[in-house]
């Protein structure tokens, strides 16, 4: 998520920072990163000068303080632990403005709660964007308890900058998207391991009776069934029963079928 949101922001013109702890994660980035926009020229969505203005205008930093010089807006997408994320915004708060937007990319932890550890919570929102992020025009901004509305203005800016679609929610469990989404995904694991269809047949459904671009399988092994497993247990237990994680996606998750990045989940991914 964390490259593709740099793609996005370097394409559109925007000086851009990429930030890891690991050298080899960030060279993989990168290497991605610029993958992603010769793709782009192929379809003929990205101009072919976006070649050379994204490897100007993005760098790459292992060490943070010089990745956050003269920063405006600092988006963060680390995995969804709840004090990870304190301690990487505590960090960040360190080496920016006052004025620095603070936003995390979580997809369904409390805004507010992750903002509790960090100096200026009116700065902080979340800015949820949606995989892959150069081709999903969609782009939720989470209002926490104490977000300004001139944050709010200012992300909404942010969004038409990039060419994106916002729309503005308040914080609560897994907010409008995740919400939705996830009950969609589970539902179908479970149509699944009681053998109402093969994998292929209930995203075709979807696909082909909803018009939805990628059915909730498929979806779930590109998003990782870890992370989708670490946000269902945080529905199920902030919402409901409803999210309750199906056997099969807990035993998946253990078996290390995490998906596309491991290379099997619900689909084969060579």
């Amino acid at each position: 998520m964390g490259r593709g949101i740099a793609q996005v922001c370097a394409t559109f013109g925007i000086p851009t920072s990429l930030f890891d702890v690991s050298e080899d994660t960030l060279a993989s980035g990168v290497e991605a990163i610029h993958a992603g926009v010769e793709k782009g020229i192929d379809k003929g969505k990205v101009p072919p000068s976006a070649r050379e203005e994204v490897r100007s205008l993005l760098g790459a930093f292992t060490d943070l303080e010089p990745a956050l010089t003269g920063a405006t807006v600092v988006i963060e997408a680390a995995p969804e632990e709840l004090e990870l994320k304190q301690r990487v915004f505590s960090a960040i708060a360190r080496h920016v403005s006052g004025d620095c937007i603070l936003a995390t990319n979580t997809s369904s932890l409390p805004i507010t709660g992750i903002a509790s550890e960090v100096p200026g919570p009116d700065r902080f929102v979340g800015l949820h964007f949606f995989n892959p992020v150069p081709a999903m025009s969609l782009l939720e901004i989470v209002r926490g308890l104490d977000t300004s509305d001139a944050v709010i203005e200012r992300c909404i800016a942010f969004a038409g900058r990039i060419g994106k679609e916002p729309i503005v929610v308040r914080d609560s469990p897994g907010f409008a998207t995740s919400r939705l989404g996830v009950a969609i995904g589970l539902e179908a694991i479970r149509m699944l391991e009681s053998g109402v269809a093969t994998a292929e047949e209930i995203d075709r459904a979807m696909e082909l009776g909803y018009r939805h671009p990628m059915g909730p399988l498929r979806l779930t092994d590109l998003v990782g069934l870890d992370v989708r497993l670490a946000i269902a247990e945080h529905l199920h237990q902030e919402v409901g029963e409803q999210f309750r994680p199906p056997h099969l996606l807990r035993t998946m998750v253990r078996a290390g079928r995490l998906g596309k990045k491991s290379g099997r989940g619900f689909y084969d991914w060579p």
